[in-house]
């Protein structure tokens, strides 16, 4: 599969599990032979997305093949790549529940299996601006908070994923929309002894238990697996 292929099912994933937002929302990956990387074509859902719809940029965001525009965030997708050889792949999304409970700025607690991903610590957080990061320097910025993690929540924005291929970063960004989503309803219920607890606190693994799980549920064959069963359920739909 050529890495445009990749980036093209990679998105389509995306919008199959929680992070389409229309146009918006983008993936990236590196180019296996030189600097450049190959980032979804701006004007387009996640779900149009065609390896003639992936465009290949420079480190300055300036388009050196493959076919479309480029999305005004690349500094995302540049600048963590400048500063982390190790990832292969950045999702940006604004999933729903990730931008809500990221507005929140209460910790993200591990109320279900996708949470032991993010927790302990806390999740990494860039709150310099709810805006577009669309420069250089807020590329560096985001990329500095994000630090060695392998997630952040932008303040009001969204979601940052990364991982070494493109099955890690989208698998990531899916679990991390998914255990925004379920805090959200746990901080929301009702409790018989009071109201309800708005960071789950007390309805959450404890860090030990957290990290033995997210060994456990989370291992390369256990990703391996999910990720075939997100590729067979997209064909499944067409």
């Amino acid at each position: 599969m050529t890495p445009a292929e990749e980036v093209a099912l990679g998105c389509r994933v995306l919008a199959a599990h929680g992070n389409a937002d229309l146009v918006w929302g983008h993936l990236s990956r590196r180019d296996p032979g030189g600097t450049d990387l190959w980032l979804k074509a701006a004007g387009y859902g996640m779900e149009e997305i065609t390896a003639d719809r992936v465009v290949r940029i420079d480190p300055d965001g300036r388009p050196t093949g493959g076919g479309g525009r480029v999305h005004l965030e690349h500094p995302i997708h540049t600048a963590v790549m400048d500063a982390r050889p190790d990832v292969g792949a950045v999702v940006h999304s604004h999933g729903e529940a990730a931008v809500a409970f990221a507005a929140t700025g209460l910790p993200l607690r591990p109320v279900g299996h996708e949470g032991t991903l993010f927790w302990p610590p806390d999740i990494a957080r860039f709150t310099e601006t709810g805006d577009l990061v669309d420069t250089p320097e807020r590329g560096a910025a985001v990329a500095a908070a994000l630090g060695d993690r392998n997630a952040l929540l932008l303040h009001r924005h969204g979601l940052v994923t990364v991982g070494p291929d493109v099955p890690t970063a989208v698998l990531t960004a899916i679990f991390l929309e998914k255990a925004c989503r379920m805090q959200l309803t746990v901080a929301s219920a009702a409790h018989p002894d009071g109201p309800a607890h708005p960071d789950g606190a007390g309805h959450h693994d404890d860090p030990v238990e957290a990290l033995i799980k997210r060994d456990r549920c989370y291992g390369p064959r256990q990703l391996a697996d999910a990720w075939a069963y997100l590729v067979r359920s997209l064909d499944a739909r067409a």
